[in-house]
């Protein structure tokens, strides 16, 4: 959905300029957490996942397929469900 809605806006900005947004949505990510108001997190996560797909689709990644390829219901590090790691 956002490549067929964003795409051609998202090339024209450019990589640097994808970025720079997807940081600030993270940042705005960040106030939200502080606060007591859901539909602030909810609206600041869906912002984040979307200029996340932005950039990805700006630099030809397949997000999903990306996702899916390196966390398919295991973890990546330890290969169990639920992630068995130690930290």
């Amino acid at each position: 959905m956002m490549r067929r809605v964003y795409l051609h806006r998202d090339t024209k900005r450019g990589i640097e300029g994808t970025l720079d947004w997807l940081v600030d949505e993270v940042k705005e990510l960040r106030e939200a957490l502080k606060m007591d108001d859901k539909k602030a997190l909810e609206d600041e996560f869906a912002d984040v996942i979307a200029w996340l797909a932005s950039l990805a689709n700006v630099t030809n990644v397949d997000l999903e397929k990306a996702a899916l390829n390196k966390y398919d219901n295991e973890c990546p590090k330890c290969g169990y469900s639920p992630c068995q790691c130690t930290f």
